[in-house]
């Protein structure tokens, strides 16, 4: 067994942290499922051989999936955010989240089947709100605003004029 990471996000699942896992696994690069841990004997609300936590990369974060239940829910207060260098990999991992059971939110957030935040944010946004033309960067802002999913040709152009 190899030496868990220093510091690692713990995430609570309802009983989904397996499943969760593998479709990060599968969804993102320097990604993978490590180790799936299971209940040695039966306990209070479980049974042998249950799976309690597993422990998985995204992105290269070490994470944490504990079945804790339906008694904890994720929230916006956490999020992944996920730099993208182009409109195809923007959509790519948009796409993925949401067509699997995820749903759309604003200004290139969108929540997993899970309930978990994602902030699919390409690099030309970032740079195009950072602009020091402060027109340009409100421009910017402003088409970010009115977006769900964030089309870098639009906020290109309106970081142009």
């Amino acid at each position: 067994m190899s030496k868990p990471a220093k510091n690692t996000i713990c995430l609570w699942y309802d009983n989904a942290s397996e499943e969760a896992a593998r479709f990060y696994a599968d969804t993102f690069p320097n990604s993978s499922v490590d180790q799936v841990y299971r209940a040695p004997g039966d306990f209070p609300g479980g049974q042998k051989g249950q799976v309690l936590t597993v422990t998985f990369t995204v992105l290269g974060i070490p994470c944490l999936g504990l079945n804790g239940g339906p008694a904890f829910k994720h929230s916006e207060a956490f999020s992944f955010q996920v730099a993208t260098e182009d409109q195809a990999e923007t959509d790519r991992y948009w796409n993925a989240i949401v067509d699997n059971g995820g749903e759309e939110s604003a200004c290139g957030w969108c929540r997993d089947k899970w309930g978990l935040s994602w902030q699919i944010t390409p690099i030309a946004l970032t740079e195009a709100i950072a602009d020091p033309n402060p027109e340009a960067a409100q421009r910017s802002f402003n088409a970010m605003m009115e977006m769900k999913k964030i089309d870098i040709a639009t906020i290109e152009a309106a970081r142009r004029g």
